[in-house]
């Protein structure tokens, strides 16, 4: 749930960029709605990682999604990139952040980053910012263990071909693919009948600004039934997922 913090993070010069942040405005003010819909339809709750900056200029978003079975999380402030920032740098992000979170709610669970970007700092900060599990390597296809400063955390991976992003979004400064919804279903599938068989968990990563649009809705609902079609899938939140991990293994425990 960005809204337009990935382009206002770049730097003051898209605060003149009306048409690339009314993009960015699309999230929260209209491809949210649709997404909660067709969550809300087919029984399903979704994790909802938020920057800091949404939270303050959107605050109706946190309603909205109150309204379901799910799952608030933290995703920085403005969307920085962390590899860009020194140790200060990443540990304001991380704490203006979390403030924003408590102006409005309770705080959050948990950390992805942007980009999925994760630079040794932020690792080493997340448990001592009291983060159980982030969602922001790539090591596994499976939840795995890392070391953040002295403790564990939980990893639960995903990866750029499941997240709409890479097919969908596209600004005239960045580009993009605007690849055909046909394909992207057909890869999500094939992943998900992987993931049944090995019995392992499938995280999809979607931007309401993207996967908002009418006809990627579309997609989403026909993925959903396509996975129920092949078997009995549990819909979950990480946290719901992070809830199951055993403890882990005494090289993750520093």
């Amino acid at each position: 749930m960005d809204g337009e913090t990935p382009w206002r993070g770049e730097g003051p010069e898209y605060g003149r960029r009306l048409t690339v942040l009314s993009q960015g405005r699309f999230g929260p003010e209209r491809g949210l709605g649709r997404v909660l819909d067709l969550l809300a339809g087919h029984q399903i709750p979704g994790t909802f990682y938020i920057p800091g900056y949404t939270v303050d200029q959107h605050p109706e978003v946190i309603t909205a999604i109150q309204g379901g079975e799910h799952e608030f999380a933290h995703h920085g402030y403005m969307h920085l990139g962390t590899e860009g920032l020194d140790e200060g740098g990443q540990r304001a992000e991380l704490e203006r952040g979390l403030t924003a979170f408590e102006r409005a709610r309770d705080p959050p669970d948990r950390l992805p980053v942007r980009r999925l970007e994760l630079t040794p700092e932020t690792l080493a900060m997340l448990t001592e910012f009291g983060f159980g599990y982030d969602s922001s390597l790539m090591a596994d296809d499976r939840p795995y263990w890392d070391v953040s400063g002295s403790a564990p955390v939980l990893e639960l991976p995903g990866h750029w071909s499941l997240c709409d992003w890479p097919f969908f979004g596209y600004t005239p400064y960045h580009g993009g693919l605007l690849a055909n919804p046909d394909t992207v279903e057909r890869i999500w599938l094939e992943e998900y009948e992987s993931a049944r068989a090995e019995r392992r968990v499938l995280t999809l990563t979607m931007h309401p600004e993207a996967i908002g649009r009418g006809y990627l809705i579309r997609m989403l609902d026909r993925v959903i039934t396509g996975m129920r079609e092949r078997g009995r899938p549990w819909f979950a939140t990480h946290a719901q997922i992070a809830a199951l991990a055993s403890q882990p293994p005494a090289s993750a425990r520093g």
